[in-house]
């Protein structure tokens, strides 16, 4: 009788490779968000009024990928593998060997935003409450990328959905990196771009983009297997316990504007 869950495809991480250069699923998912990042944003920038042009867009989302590489891998060796850079201080430039980190990335992004609200004489808000929408894609197409190349996965369970991850054993996992595709992608996106649509108060879209991006990390991190070599901190992973911050500002965020309105 076969087994009721799936056994993960063999998918080479690689998909084609021309001397000492290779072009991966994970680079290929950030560069897909990247572009309809772009798209999108260009056809908001092309609307009347809208006080932006295709060339601030442009810098913007250069800016902000650059943040979400450095940032990313900064955070990552910072946050889950400070030991071993302490060990070797080379395992920074080791970028396929461990990867990025979400928080430090958004770090890097802020950083990003920042300097371009300064560049562009605009305020930090106008800035923020135009990236926030789109960050989803980027964040879903990744959390494909990490299921294509195997990594990342869940902790073991028995549902029928299940995988078997090589490298994992072979004790069915949740697709982990599915679900977070689908609430930090798609559902994220869907929301934020519909609220987007219908609050021009400052910080707000940032502060949902926040909140709604700390519930579903903190959702899943709950079936989501933790780094081997990291500890729990007050019951917590090191995922949730970086989404706390995240939650509390972003609330603040968007109950702020209201109070302001209000006063």
């Amino acid at each position: 009788m076969a087994e009721p869950w799936f056994t993960f495809p063999q998918i080479d991480p690689i998909i084609v490779e021309i001397g000492p250069l290779a072009l991966r699923w994970y680079g290929l998912m950030y560069l897909a968000g990247f572009l309809a990042a772009l798209g999108l944003l260009n056809r908001y920038a092309d609307q009347p009024n809208s006080g932006w042009d295709r060339d601030q867009v442009s810098d913007l989302l250069f800016y902000s990928f650059l943040g979400v590489v450095l940032g990313g891998r900064l955070g990552y060796v910072l946050f889950y593998g400070f030991e071993w850079f302490l060990q070797d201080p080379l395992y920074l430039f080791k970028i396929t060997d461990g990867g990025m980190s979400f928080h430090g990335g958004l770090i890097g992004v802020i950083s990003a935003m920042g300097y371009i609200a300064w560049r562009q004489k605009r305020t930090y808000w106008q800035v923020a409450d135009l990236v926030a929408p789109v960050v989803p894609i980027g964040l879903g197409l990744g959390r494909i990328g990490n299921f294509i190349n195997g990594e990342l996965w869940g902790r073991t369970t028995d549902v029928p959905w299940a995988f078997v991850f090589p490298g994992a054993g072979a004790i069915p996992r949740h697709p982990s990196q599915l679900y977070e595709a689908f609430l930090e992608g798609l559902v994220l996106f869907t929301v934020l771009w519909w609220f987007s649509k219908r609050n021009k108060r400052p910080g707000a879209v940032a502060g949902l983009f926040l909140v709604g991006y700390g519930l579903s990390r903190f959702a899943v991190e709950f079936v989501r297997q933790p780094d081997a070599h990291m500890s729990l901190y007050f019951g917590m992973t090191m995922g949730q316990l970086l989404t706390v911050p995240m939650l509390m500002f972003g609330l603040f965020l968007m109950v702020r504007p209201y109070k302001a309105a209000n006063a």
